[in-house]
C-alpha cells in the first residue's frame, strides 16, 4: 500500500484551515501532518515534520507566504510547495514561480480539484489556476520582445524532453517515454532550466507554451 501523502497546511484563517485540512483527509490517499498560522511557524513546522507537500497562504503573519517560501527552499529536500491563496495579482503568480513554488492555486477551487492538485504536486507535477495561466504567459512576453527566444535555443532533444514536462511527466516517465535513464533526464533539465534563465520546472514549461503557441513543433 502507498504511502500518504504528507501535508503541511498554513493559514492564518482557522475556520478555512481546518476545513481545508478536512477536506483532504476526506481522501485516504492525504494526510495532514501540521498546520501554522503564520509563516514563521510554517518554516519550523517544515524543518520539524518533513511534509511532502506545503500549502502556504500568501498573506500570512510574519512574512508572509513568500517569506515561507525562501526559508523552505534554503532547507535540504525541499518539499513541493504550493501558494493558495485569493490574490489574482499578476505579480504575486509570477513572484511565486520564480521563488520556486511548483503551485499557484486560488481559494474558490473544488475540495476534490484541490485533493487532485495536492497528489499531482506530491509526483512532481506543476499546477498554476487556469483562470491564470494565460495571463502569465502574456505577461512573461510583455517583459520584452527578443529577436532570439531562449525556448529556440534548444536542441531536438531539450524541447522533446521539456514537452514531456510541459505534459506533467515526471523526470522518470520521461526517461521511459524517450528512452532515458531518470539521471540524464535529470542533467537535461538542469541544462534547460539554464538556456531559458528560469528557476523551476513550472516556469520552464510556461514560457515554452507560450513561444510553442507562436511557432510550430520542429
Amino acid at each position: 500500500m502507498t504511502d500518504p501523502i504528507r501535508i503541511l497546511v498554513a493559514d492564518d484563517h482557522p475556520i478555512y484551515r481546518d476545513g481545508l485540512a478536512r477536506t483532504l483527509e476526506e481522501d485516504p490517499a492525504c494526510r495532514v501532518i501540521g498546520q501554522a498560522t503564520n509563516a514563521r511557524e510554517a518554516a519550523e513546522q517544515v524543518a520539524a515534520l518533513r511534509p511532502d507537500v506545503v500549502l502556504l497562504d500568501l498573506s500570512m503573519p510574519e512574512g508572509g507566504g513568500m517569506a515561507a517560501l525562501a526559508a523552505i527552499r534554503e532547507m535540504e529536500n525541499a518539499p513541493k510547495v504550493a501558494m493558495l491563496t485569493v490574490s489574482e495579482n499578476d505579480d504575486d503568480v509570477l513572484r511565486a514561480l520564480k521563488a520556486g513554488a511548483m503551485g499557484y492555486v486560488l481559494k474558490g477551487v473544488a475540495g476534490p480539484d484541490l485533493v487532485r492538485i495536492v497528489k499531482d504536486l506530491a509526483a512532481g507535477q506543476s499546477y498554476v489556476s487556469p483562470s491564470l495561466a494565460m495571463r502569465i504567459l502574456n505577461a512573461m512576453r510583455s517583459g520584452s520582445e527578443r529577436e532570439a527566444h531562449p525556448v529556440d535555443s534548444l536542441t531536438k532533444r531539450e524541447e522533446d524532453i521539456l514537452r514531456l514536462v510541459a505534459k506533467g511527466l515526471s523526470n522518470k516517465e520521461v526517461g521511459r517515454a524517450l528512452d532515458l535513464q531518470e539521471k540524464t533526464v535529470k542533467h537535461y533539465m538542469t541544462t534547460i532550466l539554464q538556456k531559458l534563465q528560469v528557476r523551476n520546472r513550472t516556469e520552464a514549461a510556461l514560457m515554452a507554451r507560450e513561444r510553442w503557441a507562436e511557432k510550430p513543433a520542429r
